[in-house]
């Protein structure tokens, strides 16, 4: 059985986020919304995989950062548990290198938190008619690393990003790189996920691997 097809029929969504009353805000602005209607919540990945397969919604509103992974990652299986099923990402913070996982993997697109509710039930609706949205600023990005002609990894560092990668080179730990930089130990993970986002690796490991292959370490 495939998922209903928008039209005549509301939009039917599950609402894939972990924290209560981001959750709620979202699902009450979408239940509110005519033509649009919340048939499943889920707090995990694992569930969220579950209940779409149950519910068989039209679309799947997935937060990025769950509690059992990255929600991206999500992306092929949510969409094989129900047929037609389009995913839209939320996620707090967004680089063009992110969007273009989301793309990559199937996603609908991707939406900053920080939109309005407005602008996510449009998205919704845009998504459940066959579109793909981005927020604003992050679709020339994803364009132009699907297509090749993205800045090269080098490019795109900040100076302290290369510092980070430096010390990743050399096997610091976060803590290490905390005390090296000046910066407290948050400040610094946020430096080695930035860093891991711009190079396309899931992990420091691979990508020191990657700037050694690109020439980045000298």
């Amino acid at each position: 059985m495939s998922a209903p097809t928008p039209g005549d029929h509301p939009i039917r969504v599950v609402l894939v986020e972990d924290h209560d009353m981001v959750a709620e805000a979202i699902g009450m602005a979408l239940d509110r919304a005519a033509g649009i209607e919340v048939v499943g919540h889920a707090r995990s990945i694992a569930s969220a995989i579950a209940v779409t397969r149950t519910t068989r919604p039209n679309v799947v509103v997935l937060d990025r950062r769950l509690p059992d992974g990255d929600g991206i990652e999500a992306i092929v299986e949510l969409e094989a548990a129900a047929d037609g099923v389009r995913v839209l990402v939320l996620t707090g913070e967004a680089t063009a290198s992110v969007a273009a996982r989301v793309a990559q993997a199937g996603g609908a697109g991707l939406l900053l938190k920080s939109c309005g509710l407005e602008e996510l039930e449009a998205a919704v609706r845009q998504v459940a008619h066959g579109d793909v949205v981005f927020s604003h600023g992050l679709l020339a990005g994803v364009l132009d690393r699907l297509t090749g002609r993205e800045p090269g990894p080098a490019a795109r560092l900040t100076a302290r990003e290369r510092e980070t990668l430096l010390l990743l080179a050399e096997g610091a730990s976060t803590e290490a790189i905390s005390q090296r930089l000046g910066v407290t130990r948050n400040t610094a993970r946020n430096h080695v996920q930035r860093v891991l986002e711009k190079l396309g690796a899931r992990s420091k490991l691979e990508a020191v691997a990657i700037a050694r292959r690109q020439d980045l370490l000298d």
